[in-house]
């Protein structure tokens, strides 16, 4: 496995598209901020990371960040907010930020991205690293990510397609080329510039590179730190509604630690994560229990079950709790006494993914290398834009209507076929984010014709090794195997175990040696043999 460092920063200049030599020699050159040891160990001491931040604040800001005016944050109110649900004095907040790192100093996993944020010292790799992190983190759960992060990739497609929301991928490669070929190899320093420079990082990402990588006091809100807000300030309405999100990113700014932004911000995520879960939240190991209303609800309404609320300490509530407060729990959905602090957040419910059918074939010739499959590229935008699938059509009512549309599909890409050999193989079913699909198997073997040689654009012919490196969806890797099941006697034989193997796997290109010798010999390592590079 080669070390972290080493492919990341690899990978800066290779997703690039050979940016120029002055380009690259800009990434490789700019000096090292002045930050800290790279040799740190992981606990470090709070006194350390303190002075990281300020020496982090103090870096000199990349030229992309001259001339942009960084206007103050402001907590969010508004007219028609309880002040119930908002942090109502500074000790308080000093509690919650005090209370929350010290737990996350005990508690937090060892993630790669995160040793990466702590070693690394020259501040654009470190914000590159979070970057990467942030974006493979949407929509993605921590467990997924870790190995896809460790090994990184190739091709940003070819090993993102595990992780889905392929857009990401192709969204970061852009971005990346802009930093070295527009922005002279040096990232934004804050949130605002972040998102005005670099294509689709909004207003999470943004933040989250900025306070990790710039030591920014900037909040932010994913998913998990909209739990953790709406259940320790009793926000009840749904956290994807215009106003709460506004109130969300107001109580997170209001929040986060001046002294140690980027570990609060992860404090606040690793909390969500681990403790404040959506189901089954684990209350009596929860840092800011004391500070969350939530836990105060439940108290409260146990006290009023057992009747003895009358003679028990007060226990507050929204003064506007009259079905007037738009972040109290709509009256629609009253507390339930069952779910406990899991009445926080009420989520809108959520549409189940709408059902679409579709043929697809595998069209196999034999080939001078191996039998070759054909590939047809998706339209780049809308569902899995710009990956390569099997020639496919959408669902016809009958088994003959469906043959001729498919049969008519493969002739677009590659001439006249024989639709005698067309056959049904089974189905597969992949559920996307919002879409389940279902996909109709059928196969074409072409033995003992002549090879077809040429191919429109937007269609190749590959073998089964390149098939398992190219950018293909999951679902398209489940048809695939389908196939493979059913043609015992064909050249790709039927074992599904049939994949690259890394004897087989091609050495690399000059111009990428080069780039690891100067790795090798200019980058420590963090405990990997870099001989093993090219295994």
């Amino acid at each position: 496995m080669i070390p972290l460092v080493s492919r990341l920063s690899r990978q800066w200049v290779r997703w690039t598209c050979a940016p120029s030599p002055g380009a690259v020699q800009a990434i490789m050159r700019k000096p090292r901020a002045a930050v800290g040891s790279g040799h740190r160990k992981q606990a470090a001491s709070q006194e350390g990371r303190q002075k990281r931040a300020k020496n982090n604040s103090q870096a000199k800001p990349s030229a992309c960040d001259a001339g942009l005016a960084r206007q103050p944050e402001e907590v969010v109110l508004q007219a028609s907010v309880s002040s119930y649900h908002v942090f109502r004095d500074l000790a308080e907040v000093t509690a919650f930020r005090g209370s929350l790192l010290s737990w996350y100093d005990q508690e937090k996993r060892d993630l790669p991205w995160r040793r990466r944020a702590e070693d690394e010292v020259d501040l654009d790799r470190r914000a590159y690293a979070v970057w990467v992190s942030e974006v493979m983190l949407q929509q993605t759960q921590v467990a997924t990510v870790i190995n896809y992060y460790t090994g990184w990739m190739k091709e940003v497609n070819q090993l993102w397609a595990g992780l889905g929301y392929y857009s990401r991928g192709r969204r970061l490669q852009e971005g990346a080329r802009k930093v070295v070929e527009e922005l002279g190899g040096h990232m934004p320093h804050t949130a605002e510039t972040l998102q005005q420079f670099l294509p689709g990082v909004g207003r999470y990402t943004a933040g989250a590179i900025a306070s990790i990588a710039f030591g920014q006091a900037t909040g932010v809100v994913d998913g998990n730190v909209a739990r953790v807000l709406c259940r320790v300030r009793a926000i009840g309405a749904d956290p994807n509604s215009t106003l709460v999100s506004q109130q969300l990113w107001g109580l997170a700014q209001q929040l986060v630690d001046p002294a140690r932004p980027g570990d609060f911000n992860q404090a606040a995520m690793e909390l969500g994560a681990t403790v404040c879960t959506p189901q089954r939240p684990l209350c009596s190991q929860c840092p800011v229990e004391s500070l969350c209303r939530a836990r105060q609800r439940v108290e409260r309404e146990r006290l009023l079950a057992s009747r003895s609320l009358s003679s028990s300490p007060d226990v507050e509530e929204c003064a506007a709790n009259t079905g007037q407060c738009h972040l109290c729990l709509p009256p629609s959905e009253p507390w339930d006494q069952t779910l406990g602090v899991v009445n926080f957040p009420r989520k809108a419910s959520r549409k189940p993914p709408r059902e679409e059918s579709s043929a697809t074939c595998v069209l196999e010739q034999p080939g001078a290398l191996g039998a070759q499959i054909l590939l047809v590229q998706r339209p780049n935008s809308g569902l899995l834009a710009g990956l390569w699938e099997f020639p496919s059509v959408t669902w016809e009512p009958s088994e003959q209507l469906q043959r001729k549309a498919l049969l008519q599909e493969l002739q677009r890409w590659a001439g006249p076929l024989p639709a005698t050999r067309l056959r049904h193989l089974g189905e597969v079913v992949h559920t996307f984010s919002h879409i389940k699909l279902t996909y109709q198997v059928y196969g074409l073997a072409l033995e003992g014709q002549t090879p077809v040689t040429t191919v429109p654009p937007g269609a190749r012919w590959l073998t089964q090794e390149e098939f398992h490196t190219a950018a293909v969806s999951t679902a398209m890797k489940k048809v695939f195997r389908v196939y493979q099941g059913q043609q015992p006697g064909t050249c790709m034989g039927s074992k599904r175990s049939q994949v690259s193997s890394p004897c087989s796997r091609k050495k690399p290109r000059m111009g990428q040696q080069v780039l690891d010798n100067f790795f090798r010999s200019h980058i420590s390592t963090d405990g990997h043999s870099l001989n093993s590079a090219a295994q």
